[in-house]
């Protein structure tokens, strides 16, 4: 590559970051969510725009291995225990949503506009989509989440993200694009994804699987992500290859992977390239809006996003009652998810390359959809006026990992293995962490599920369910846990408990400094139980005892606080007992009573 075509590259690469910086600081300040502000940055920059950056085609081209992880990612959420909970949500309310949805818009589309019925359709399935990427973080921090009307919303959205692959294979067989002369009969295809279906799945239990097992008993970090990475582009690979959805094969590597004890660290890893790579298919899609088209018609764009938000709230209206949804439930959840979605971006380009809409067309929709998912914060608002639930409405598990546990255990050793089991007998629910893969497989065969990964890093915790937890216990041996790994924890999840298992006395005055919600040292409990057993074989009374034991509770507490305060183990040593530092104690009595 010349030097020119490097100082080209870099340019591009300030300039779009630099814009995505600036305008998602802005929407995410007004409340309007990352994706505008990713495609008013790729409007402001393009050649439509100021004219800073060209080429959006190559650009888009790269920025769709975010789809790819994006779609790995889902495929990673269908466990079969999520599937099987949701599975009335999911497969039929969503399913039901995304059909009613589709032929209406393209019903509004077909009648109200000269489109004819094959382009209808085109533009209609893909309005049927919601944004889940605005709709999801909404939902999480207004705290609504976990409640019967945002596990609803969740599982349609779910639906939504899976019915993708088949929304392009409907745009696929209304094509007008004569096939490639290398391109295999349809018939040969229905062969060929049945066949690379099964080849993956075979593929994650005897090859990728025993490929992290190996990976994470390395214990190297950046192989586990380079491991994780090429899971789904070699997935995708093949699909390709097969002249196959590189999307579909993404996410059959998810979901052969999402029982896997390294889900939690795939997530962790994964979501920091699909977010990247998110944002520049949002900024190209931007890229490659026609804005003249767009000015020439604004009462067209601003008619046609009221459409939209309206029909999809009615459609989905009856469509929640016909589910038993109360009227005021009904009328939440279609305004929740009343705009159009980013995939409809993906749905209009394909459309495009298949000659059913014109480019001017996909733009035009294009803006539709935006000005659609602008309406989604003030119709949040709305909404939450109807899905709030009833003061003495319990919250459901959270739908986002599954069945959201209530305390999540960083180690599962001896000293994990026992505070887990003693949760457990309460009937909590408890997800389990741990970086030794020894550990994970021991625990395996006695039917305990440990995630594999580092406890500590926030991303991970937060995939396995922290923002729901009411407690994170961190039992890991040796005192490496100190206010580096510990203050982010604090304070990414502030509502959960933090308990910590300290090494020592030292470990303990570190611990002492923070604001966490316990600790105890790993031998204090079981070298006083032995202590008392050891006073009781020398001969000392129960009741003896028993002072002891508090006296010398009592001086540890008051030395242990002074020596946190102090930060100097030296300081209170007249507190320790010694051969010449003792307890005045009740007399012992002789063996037949007398004093």
């Amino acid at each position: 590559m010349s030097d020119a075509a490097d100082a080209l590259l870099l340019r591009d690469g300030v300039l779009l970051l630099g814009a995505a910086i600036v305008c998602v600081l802005i929407f995410r300040r007004l409340g309007l969510g990352a994706t505008l502000g990713y495609l008013v940055a790729g409007a402001l920059i393009g050649p439509q725009g100021f004219g800073l950056i060209g080429d959006a085609e190559s650009k888009l081209g790269i920025a769709e291995l975010g789809i790819v992880l994006l779609l790995f990612l889902v495929g990673l959420e269908l466990h079969p225990n999520r599937l099987w909970r949701l599975r009335r949500d999911i497969f039929g309310l969503g399913f039901v949503q995304v059909v009613a949805c589709g032929v209406a818009l393209s019903a509004v589309i077909y009648f109200g506009t000269a489109f004819t019925a094959a382009a209808a359709i085109a533009l209609g399935l893909p309005l049927a989509l919601s944004s889940t990427a605005q709709v999801l973080p909404m939902l999480r921090s207004a705290g609504r989440l976990n409640t019967p009307a945002g596990e609803r919303a969740f599982s349609v959205l779910l639906f939504q993200d899976l019915s993708l692959i088949p929304l392009i294979t409907i745009i696929a067989t209304l094509s007008r694009t004569p096939p490639a002369a290398d391109a295999p009969p349809g018939w040969l295809l229905g062969v060929h994804t049945v066949v690379a279906v099964v080849g993956l799945v075979l593929a994650g239990r005897f090859i990728i699987n025993p490929l992290f097992r190996l990976v994470g008993r390395l214990g190297e970090r950046e192989l586990f992500v380079a491991a994780g990475l090429f899971t789904v582009l070699a997935s995708a690979a093949v699909m390709e290859a097969l002249h196959l959805s590189t999307a579909l094969g993404a996410f059959v590597a998810g979901v052969m992977l999402a029982d896997s004890p390294y889900r939690h660290e795939l997530e962790a890893d994964v979501e920091p390239f699909r977010t990247i790579l998110l944002g520049l298919f949002f900024i190209a899609v931007g890229m490659l809006l026609d804005l003249h088209v767009i000015a020439e018609r604004p009462l067209f764009v601003a008619a046609m996003a009221l459409a939209v938000v309206a029909t999809k709230t009615l459609v989905m209206f009856g469509v929640a009652k016909l589910f038993g949804v109360s009227n005021r439930g009904a009328l939440g959840f279609g305004l929740l998810l009343s705009q159009g979605g980013e995939f409809a971006f993906v749905l209009f380009a394909q459309a495009s390359e298949a000659l059913l809409i014109r480019p001017e067309a996909a733009s035009l929709f294009g803006a539709i959809v935006t000005l659609s998912m602008a309406t989604t914060p003030f119709l949040m608002m709305v909404s939450s006026r109807f899905l709030t639930p009833p003061p003495s409405q319990e919250e459901r598990p959270g739908p986002d990992g599954g069945m959201s546990p209530a305390a999540i255990v960083v180690g599962y050793g001896r000293f994990g293995q026992t505070v887990a089991q003693m949760l457990m007998a309460a009937g909590t629910r408890v997800s389990l962490i741990d970086n030794e893969i020894e550990q994970i497989d021991v625990a395996e065969k006695f039917g305990s599920k440990v995630f594999y990964g580092d406890g500590t890093r926030v991303e991970l915790l937060r995939h396995a369910g922290a923002d729901q937890a009411c407690a994170i216990i961190f039992c890991v041996d040796g005192d490496g846990l100190g206010k580096a790994q510990l203050q982010p924890v604090l304070n990414a999840f502030p509502n959960a408990a933090v308990l910590v298992r300290a090494f020592d006395r030292r470990h303990m005055m570190v611990l002492g400094r923070l604001d966490i919600a316990g600790a105890v040292r790993e031998l204090f409990e079981s070298a006083v139980v032995l202590g008392r057993e050891a006073l009781e074989a020398v001969g000392v009374s129960e009741a003896n005892i028993d002072k002891i034991e508090a006296e010398y509770r009592r001086r540890d507490g008051l030395r242990l606080e002074a020596q946190i305060a102090a930060d100097d183990l030296t300081v209170r040593r007249d507190m320790m007992f010694n051969p010449d530092r003792k307890l005045d104690l009740e007399p012992e009595e002789d063996e037949d009573g007398a004093g």
